[in-house]
């Protein structure tokens, strides 16, 4: 059941010409402006070669950009263009639409079971209830 939330939410995004996954690496820049590409690499997981392929992508989109340090002109963070900021904003509200729209959708003692499951779900992402 949450896979096929996870596949709805991502839908919602096909309009807007991006992936649940650059959703993602877009939210974790806008959270940590000029992280780099190997902090993010390791936050999400995946090897550096390959995160950079996905923040070329990115950048060639307009959604993000490439800054030099001023302190270390070494180091390359990232971090979001307007655009990129723009779609991230349209991606939380298309989002947050889909699920208000189902959730009036449900029965009074529904609802109720779903916002009894809520602090649980929360306490299994690593959240706090």
């Amino acid at each position: 059941m949450l896979l096929q939330l996870s596949r709805q939410l991502r839908k919602e995004l096909a309009p807007l010409g991006i992936t649940g996954g650059q959703a993602t690496l877009l939210w974790q820049i806008k959270r940590k402006p000029g992280i780099g590409v190997g902090e993010l690499a390791a936050l999400e997981g995946v090897s550096q070669p390959a995160m950079s392929g996905h923040v070329d992508r990115l950048e060639a989109a307009g959604l993000l950009r490439r800054e030099r340090s001023s302190a270390d002109r070494r180091r390359v963070g990232l971090a979001l263009t307007d655009e990129g900021a723009r779609v991230l904003r349209c991606a939380r509200r298309r989002r947050t639409a889909w699920l208000a729209d189902g959730l009036n959708r449900l029965e009074p003692e529904e609802l109720g079971d779903v916002a009894k499951a809520v602090p649980h779900l929360a306490r299994l992402l690593g959240g706090r209830p």
